[in-house]
């Protein structure tokens, strides 16, 4: 018979993978806090593993470097989308107004269709400051290519924090 410590590691490290790979899949979604989800699942992983007297130093480490790429991977994501859109002179007004769209639809409908507005907004916000639609649809074009090269490099970040996690928790 196997020992019921060893299914309530089992437990734990499955509910800290799943929530992992539900924050890596949740950075599709531009306005989810994906990695700070996959960060609170490591450190929930790093509270349990403490409590019962099994993190080490090398353990710790490794929390500690996750955690850095979680501070640097939102910081990141944030830059360049702004870096984009500033670069086409957005003011901060109109990326404010995608920002607050995007969080508002998503809470009001479904994060799916904050992905929609996030960059609608901009557009509406550029349209009526410019009076031009092809050029709040350029600004627009300039906002999703730096989502697209955020999530690029957030999902790299993501991946690295699972197999940072994956080393700490079975090696």
């Amino acid at each position: 018979m196997v020992n019921p410590e060893f299914w309530l590691q089992v437990m734990i490290e499955t509910f800290t993978l799943f929530v992992l790979l539900a924050g890596l899949a949740g950075l599709l979604i531009p306005i989810f806090p994906g990695l700070i989800v996959m960060w609170l699942a490591t450190l929930f992983y790093a509270l349990v593993e403490a409590s019962a007297g099994k993190m080490n130093w090398v353990d710790w480490v490794l929390f500690a470097i996750i955690t850095l790429l979680m501070i640097v991977g939102n910081v990141i994501d944030n830059i360049i989308i702004a870096r984009h859109v500033r670069e086409k002179n957005v003011p901060w007004g109109s990326i404010l107004i995608a920002y607050a769209a995007g969080i508002i639809i998503s809470l009001v409908f479904t994060p799916v269709a904050g992905i929609v507005a996030s960059p609608a907004g901009l557009f509406l916000a550029e349209w009526q400051r410019l009076k031009d639609k092809k050029l709040a649809f350029s600004n627009t074009k300039a906002w999703l290519t730096g989502w697209g090269w955020s999530f690029a490099a957030t999902f790299g970040i993501g991946v690295l924090m699972v197999i940072l996690w994956g080393l700490w928790a079975w090696l």
